[in-house]
């Protein structure tokens, strides 16, 4: 599996947890969008696309079924997500 491109639109609320949301291509054939960056108490951290349940919990329509997946999705997400607010501090 190869991401083959990820868009970010950063959040302009500075307020709240949120602070991106990204588009990925997965090879150039199959997209997932709305991951959302977020700000944890360290570091930023990326949540898949979810839903809200009729319960009010929020459940992933989409998600990595292995954490090998899920680290490669993080560090290219947020890799360009740095690169895109750089880009915008400027």
């Amino acid at each position: 599996m190869e991401i083959t491109e990820v868009r970010v639109r950063l959040v302009k609320k500075d307020d709240g947890k949120l602070k991106a949301v990204a588009s990925i291509t997965i090879d150039n054939c199959f997209v997932v969008h709305d991951v959302k960056i977020l700000e944890g108490t360290e570091d930023y951290f990326i949540a898949m696309p979810s839903k809200k349940t009729p319960e009010g919990e929020y459940k992933d329509i989409v998600h990595p079924l292995n954490t090998e997946t899920r680290e490669l999705i993080k560090n290219v997400v947020l890799a360009e997500f740095k690169k895109v607010k750089e880009t915008a501090e400027e």
